[in-house]
């Protein structure tokens, strides 16, 4: 699963990097270091405005330090940037709670399963990233045979994890293929929510986690965010796991656990560490 990321890129530069037509980010974009389930996080996406509380303004003006009341578009679709609440709401959900478990979606059968399909047809996005993080679990140390598992279950230890940060070795910024949805509160707000589509990870990262953050190429940005594009066949064909040999993963800070931590020293190397190959420096 991905559980945790790091999305620290500045507002002008998901702009022109993402070729984005409307800023409606109305708060600050602050850099986290630490995102976990429930925040607001920066995504991509490509709709018609429709009233659903989206104000939006040209992203012209952003680049010349803001400004109100740019052009309004509701006649066509266009490219936004927005922040989501990260674990999916669908929209026939009773509450909001529901998102904390679906802050994944499986890229097997995410067509398929009846709170991802909807959106997978018609409410793509793209949640850039600079990296992401997953734990290791740490065998036991200075004993040639395993532990006694009934003995570690009665004695209730939990087994040790060390948090790696994975990133692109070129520094570039991750697409994750995400979607988003729309849900109405009792009291008549709107939410936009959003998920991280999940695929096996190659096998020189597949020693710290099974899974990843499936990504979306550059060169097919456009096809995944079209909300016209809507056959299920064709949008899965946009989907390719990252090539192995293309990450860097190192240990990082335990801080990291926790979600009151964020900044910066998250994501350096930890000056120690365990990891797969029993070494405290950079994998892979």
């Amino acid at each position: 699963m991905c559980g945790r990321y790091a999305t620290t890129r500045a507002r002008q530069e998901l702009l022109d990097q993402f070729q984005v037509q409307v800023d409606a980010v109305e708060d600050d974009l602050q850099p986290d270091y630490n995102v976990a389930p429930t925040k607001q996080v920066p995504a991509i996406l490509t709709r018609v405005p429709k009233g659903e509380g989206e104000s939006v303004k040209d992203a012209g003006s952003a680049k010349n330090g803001g400004g109100e009341g740019g052009a309004e578009r509701e006649e066509e679709a266009v490219r936004q940037l927005r922040t989501l609440r990260w674990g999916l709401v669908p929209s026939w959900a009773k509450d909001l709670s529901i998102g904390s478990r679906m802050i994944n979606a499986r890229v097997e059968t995410v067509h398929e399963k009846a709170s991802f399909r909807r959106a997978f047809a018609r409410r793509r996005c793209l949640l850039p990233a600079d990296g992401y993080f997953e734990w290791y679990e740490i065998k036991d140390q200075g004993d040639e045979e395993p532990a006694d598992p009934a003995r570690k279950q009665k004695k209730g230890k939990r087994p040790q994890k060390q948090p790696f940060f994975i990133r692109p070795k070129d520094g570039a910024v991750i697409a994750m293929a995400g979607l988003y949805e729309l849900w109405k509160s009792p009291e008549g707000e709107w939410v936009w929510t959003c998920t991280v589509i999940t695929t096996d990870a190659p096998d020189d990262l597949g020693r710290i986690h099974d899974r990843m953050p499936m990504t979306v190429r550059p060169d097919r940005w456009d096809a995944w965010l079209d909300p016209a594009l809507t056959d299920p066949g064709q949008v899965r064909e946009l989907l390719v796991p990252a090539m192995a040999g293309t990450m860097e993963a190192y240990p990082v800070s335990k801080a990291v656990n926790s979600v009151r931590n964020n900044g910066p020293e998250l994501i350096k190397p930890a000056a120690s560490g365990d990891s797969p190959d029993n070494r405290s420096d950079t994998l892979f």
